[in-house]
């Protein structure tokens, strides 16, 4: 589909899409194109070394990922949002972090799940846009697809990828979602955030498990957030005790990133903590019952690893905290009535707590 607009209707509809975006909730819309090519290189580099782990969808799809018009043809323009999702502020999470028996969830997850309150927020911008200029080519993703989310959101000036690979922006720290609309409206390019790292090695010095093996370098197969969320079978044993009360994702690096004194807390209630799931015991989630956790898990990002992978998390949690009465009981109980990866991961916990 080709479309024709004059420079200053071209510079118009750019300014009315950021403003629709903010009031549609977004804290910030930014325009790039969809050159990739600086980063083929170094993503080559990385899935070469099989860092993705059990990702198969990061490579699976060819150069669809680096090159968006490829994937939809006509692409010309990434228009990129950001939604703030900080419930409460960094302090009280890592409180939660030093109580060993209470049962720490990243923050992003502790209310509904962003796929569907992003997407529904992109899809109403897109039909925003089609009232003022009749159609248009578009696609919406949030972390749905082979987008390459953080660089595109970068060159569209949300942020810059920190050492951590986190994008970070430097008035709003890096609790945020990101989405996009591929599109082919010849919209103003904004310009690229620049990286204002500098020498800080904080994220780098506080992972728990040496998963930022370097400045920008990331080996997912040792990220408590890809072993507690992506990876299906057990979790290896080198890197158990590391994670602690951790049994859903990991925030440190982004908990302990002096950026992150900007941070706003989130207004959207859609992100606020639900079945105090920001404040559970361990031995309380393990104890759920299947049909619990889907119940309470019903429209949160997750309920997508489903309920071998939450006992198996919450069994190395509980063999992390100190030993008691309720929790060897509660370990026992399970033992009977779960899958090989569970009763192994109980076996380790009840080990750890002998």
């Amino acid at each position: 589909m080709s479309l024709t607009f004059t420079n200053q209707e071209i510079a118009d509809l750019t300014k009315q899409i950021k403003s629709w975006g903010l009031e549609l909730g977004f804290q910030q819309v930014g325009i790039s194109d969809t050159d990739l090519s600086h980063i083929e290189e170094s993503y080559a580099k990385w899935i070469e070394e099989e860092k993705y782990g059990d990702m198969d969808y990061m490579h699976k799809h060819g150069t669809k990922r680096l090159r968006p018009q490829e994937l939809i043809e006509g692409t010309i323009r990434v228009i990129s949002v950001r939604m703030d999702h900080l419930p409460h502020d960094s302090q009280s999470a890592i409180d939660k972090l030093d109580d060993g028996e209470t049962a720490y969830i990243s923050r992003y997850a502790l209310g509904r799940d962003y796929h569907k309150v992003l997407r529904l927020r992109l899809k109403k911008l897109a039909q925003k846009i089609e009232t003022a200029i009749n159609e248009f080519s578009y696609r919406v993703f949030v972390d749905s697809a082979p987008v390459m989310e953080k660089p595109i959101a970068q060159k569209a000036g949300l942020g810059w990828q920190g050492k951590h690979t986190n994008l970070i922006n430097k008035n709003a720290g890096s609790w945020f979602f990101l989405g996009e609309l591929y599109t082919n409206l010849p919209l103003e390019l904004d310009v690229a955030a620049e990286d204002h790292c500098g020498s800080c090695t904080a994220c780098i010095d506080v992972c728990p498990t040496k998963a930022i093996t370097g400045p920008y370098q990331l080996d997912a197969r040792k990220c408590i957030s890809y072993l507690t969320i992506e990876h299906k079978g057990s979790i290896p044993i080198e890197f158990r005790k590391a994670i602690g009360n951790r049994i859903y994702g990991c925030d440190d690096c982004q908990l302990f990133c002096p950026w992150n004194k900007f941070a706003d807390i989130t207004e959207e209630k859609d992100f606020m903590p639900r079945h105090e799931l920001d404040d559970s015991k361990l031995v309380e989630l393990f104890n759920w019952t299947e049909e619990e956790f889907l119940q309470k898990t019903e429209g949160s990002a997750i309920r997508r690893i489903g309920y071998e992978r939450w006992l198996r998390n919450l069994a190395i949690g509980l063999g992390n905290a100190e030993k008691s009465d309720v929790i060897i009981s509660s370990l026992i109980a399970k033992q009977l009535h779960t899958s090989e990866v569970v009763n192994e991961s109980i076996e380790w916990a009840l080990q750890n707590l002998s």
